[in-house]
């Protein structure tokens, strides 16, 4: 296949942020690629602030996405991990080095020298538009190293989510090796968030959810968790002073974070995955100095990880609560995400782009 291939999507045009439908181009298939037909788009918050300038300035247009579940139509001759017909995923990256230590040891998202290729807005001239485009789209050409083989059993629809909520939650609770019984703190009961709560309950952990949504109080205990705090002040996170063993934090925006770290036992970790406008984060230093918690952030996972995670949760049946969506009704699901309005995972249903 030696002509670019023809896609069709919804596109970012400027910093507004609506989305428009727009034809392009992707580079033709490779030797190493696959060519996926998209059926499922989970929509991330990154989507939003990325396509808004929320973390610099972008190329427009810019289709976004990095949920993306489908079925391989095409391989490349040197492609040994698909074959057509395969179900086939793609998450927040496409393509690094491969040639450098995180490279390597299968963290590809921290590659040392070029740094991962995001799947949208990164440069690459390999694009017939100059820069990566993403899932809001009916197709989408990709190195092999990068896709994530999709078990038979697991749904596409409830597959996409994984790609990036489902690993970005994932990846730090696995690295802090906690044990059955431990508590685990989620703040923000989101499309990450609820997924952090299954996750960790999958694992053993006793889970603490905080929300400012008194609406999600019983979806939350469905997931599991054993309390739901809805915190409207700091005071009703008194109670928990101390008394976590980890917490990790979905919250995509700056907040008032003293209070929550402190709920973590001394010495152990705070993660925050949320990332705000330019991520800016205010951390109260004396309070840190006191509760002596191991504040950090995390990233995405690498490829050998974001396969874990999704035969694992195909193994364990642990699928993110969804909403099937048509393109049309993109713009209308972003102002629901930005008010806190999704329940849990907007997933967009390829077919009509």
């Amino acid at each position: 296949m030696s002509k670019n291939i023809k896609s069709r999507g919804y596109a970012g045009k400027d910093e507004n942020g609506k989305l428009e439908s727009w034809n392009f181009e992707r580079r033709s298939v490779g030797d190493n690629d696959i060519l996926i037909e998209i059926k499922y788009s989970g929509i991330c918050h990154s989507d939003i602030h990325t396509i808004k300038g929320h973390w610099g300035k972008q190329a427009y247009p810019q289709v976004p996405g990095h949920e993306i579940a489908g079925i391989v139509t095409a391989v490349g001759k040197n492609v040994t991990k698909f074959k057509v017909g395969d179900k086939a995923g793609v998450g927040c990256m496409v393509d690094s080095c491969m040639k450098c230590d995180s490279c390597k040891n299968g963290e590809e998202h921290h590659c040392e020298t070029t740094g991962m290729v995001g799947t949208y807005g990164a440069p690459d001239k390999t694009s017939p538009s100059g820069i990566t485009q993403g899932g809001y789209a009916n197709n989408i050409v990709v190195t092999e190293h990068f896709a994530i083989k999709i078990p038979e059993s697991m749904d596409l629809k409830y597959a996409a989510p994984l790609l990036c909520a489902g690993i970005t939650t994932y990846s730090p609770m696995m690295k802090i090796n906690f044990k059955k019984g431990d508590r685990i703190g989620v703040i923000g009961i989101g499309g990450l968030g609820h997924l952090a709560v299954k996750l960790a309950v999958s694992k053993g952990a006793e889970v603490y959810a905080f929300t400012t949504s008194p609406s999600k109080v019983n979806d939350i205990k469905s997931f599991g968790a054993k309390e739901v705090i809805v915190v409207k002040s700091a005071a009703d996170l008194q109670p928990y002073k101390g008394k976590l063993d980890f917490m990790i934090s979905t919250v995509p925006y700056a907040y008032d974070m003293s209070p929550y770290i402190d709920c973590v036992k001394k010495y152990g970790y705070f993660t925050q995955v949320g990332q705000p406008i330019n991520g800016e984060l205010t951390i109260n230093n004396f309070n840190m100095i006191f509760n002596r918690v191991n504040f950090n952030g995390s990233l995405i996972g690498g490829i050998p990880e974001t396969q874990e995670v999704m035969d694992y949760c195909a193994e364990n049946k642990i699928y993110p609560q969804i909403q099937v969506i048509k393109a049309s009704e993109i713009n209308d699901a972003w102002n629901k995400v930005v008010n806190k309005e999704a329940r849990y995972r907007y997933v967009i249903d390829a077919t009509t782009f």
